[in-house]
Order: C-alpha cells, then structure tokens, then sequence
C-alpha cells in the first residue's frame, strides 16, 4: 500500500512532524466521537426494538366460556348474554339459561335471545335496561334501519319450545307465554372499547354506560355507511394509537362485537368526561 504525505519544504523536518502528529491527534479524537455515537445509536436501537417485542408480545386474553355468544357485563356487574345465531341461540336458552335468570326479546323477527345471569341476585333496573339495549342491538332493527324498537322481558319458565297444536318451531325459535314486562323505544346504538386486566386486554362491546365503565377506552358506534371490516380496522387502529400498543386481538374478533353492518364511529367515551371527540380521521 502506497501512501502520500505532503511536506511544507517552508517548514522543518520537526514542524512537519508535528503538524501529522497534531492531525493524527484530531483525525483519533473524531474518530473516538463517532464511535461514542455509534455505540449511543446502537443502544437507542436495542431499546427500540425491546419496546416493539414488548408491544408485539401483549397477549390476547384467554377465552371463557360465555364468549362464544355475544356478551357483556353490566355497569352493576350482571352477566348478560345474546346469541350470535340459530344454534347458539338454541344452546343459550337450552343449556345457560337458568329459572333465576332474565329473558329479553326485541320485538321483531330475527332477534338474538338475550338473558341476564342473575346467580340468584336481584336485578337492578339500570342493568334491565342495559339488557334491552343489548337485545335491540343485536336483532334485525339494525340491518333493517330502525332507529328505535321495543323490547320484552320475561322469566325463563315463560320461554317455551312446546309450538301450538299443529305447529312447529325451528333450530333457535321459541313459544314465550304470559305476561311480558316491556321496554318501549329502545334507541339503536352501542359502544366499544378495550378492558384491560392483568396483563391482557380485551375488546368489549355493549350499551355506552357499561362499556365506558369497565374500558380503558371506548367509542360510540351507531348507524352510517360503512361496512363491520372497515369500521374493525379503524377501531384497532384507534385502540393502538390511544393505548400505545399492538393489539393481538384480530380484525375478525373485533368484527364479531359488532352490530349488523351500515356502521360509524362516533365520539371517544371517556371515563372522567364525555366532551372530548375524537374523529377517525385523527
């Protein structure tokens, strides 16, 4: 290797010496500062990258066995619970619901069964109406552009599979039988949001108040032009941006807490204030 040294024939042997020395100095010292910020650049990096393992490690909560039906939790506590079709809805009623449990039923062909599981406890009337939000949600008003439609209530030992003489039920449908206990005008509407316990988090949907309870983040959702997989990816992206994290949960899972399609999202619930709005397009 050849290498090339200029020499200022002005200056002396020993001043031209010193004049490498002092470069060869400064050229060390830059070369030190760069590899000081190298090393820095490095250890941002493997932070970085500890913090995206960590959000790509949040796990999906593991599932319980109500989940396979359409559920929510009061804002007093109540299990309540829809089918999601015929067949779970004949299993719901069938297998679930027991003689202290509440049946709700909006009144339209094509409704989800709902109850409420009571444990033997009485049930508040905030949750009853939370319940018939629910069932209303979870009919064909929706699909059907209602804004509004009633919804009955009854005891289980009124909800029969015995059809009238001559007559026959199909997978999912049932007789009810006595007097109903009604609530009239139940507006369409519902929320989503993130639960977050332990370390997991979950989606939950329902009526607003008892979504907003029990989220760490939630949003309106009513009726407008969009199809259930749009409003799936907008809702995780939100979820995300809010949370600072990656959500396991996927597109289909969120899909599956929602009412029929023609969907929008609306404000964002918050705990301490309802003010606070925040549009997709954020």
């Amino acid at each position: 290797m050849i290498m090339q040294v200029e020499i200022d024939f002005n200056k002396s042997i020993e001043s031209n010496a010193s004049s490498y020395y002092d470069k060869g100095k400064e050229a060390k010292a830059k070369a030190e500062r760069i590899q000081q910020a190298i090393e820095v650049i490095e250890y941002r990096l493997s932070q970085l990258d500890k913090q995206i393992k960590q959000k790509q490690e949040i796990k999906q909560a593991p599932k319980k066995w109500h989940e396979k039906f359409h559920w929510f939790f009061s804002s007093n506590g109540f299990l309540v619970l829809a089918g999601r079709d015929m067949k779970s809805n004949e299993l719901l009623i069938k297998r679930y619901m027991k003689p202290d449990d509440l049946y709700f039923h909006a009144e339209i062909q094509g409704a989800a069964h709902c109850i409420v599981k009571t444990e033997g406890n009485e049930v508040d009337e905030e949750t009853k109406k939370e319940a018939a939000v629910f069932a209303a949600n979870f009919s064909k008003a929706w699909a059907s552009g209602l804004s509004s439609i009633d919804v009955y209530s009854v005891k289980p030992e009124q909800v029969s599979k015995q059809a009238p003489t001559g007559t026959s039920l199909s997978t999912g449908a049932f007789m009810i039988y006595g007097k109903r206990e009604w609530f009239r005008n139940i507006s369409l509407g519902i929320a989503i949001g993130i639960e977050k316990k332990d370390d997991y988090y979950k989606v939950i949907s329902g009526p607003k108040a008892a979504i907003k309870k029990h989220s760490a983040i939630s949003f309106e959702i009513f009726r407008g032009e969009k199809k259930k997989s749009e409003i799936a990816q907008e809702l995780r992206g939100l979820f995300e941006k809010n949370l600072n994290l990656r959500l396991a949960t996927s597109i289909d899972e969120i899909v599956s807490m929602l009412p029929a399609s023609n969907l929008e999202i609306g404000k964002r619930l918050d705990k301490v204030s309802n003010t606070s709005v925040l549009t997709i397009n954020d």
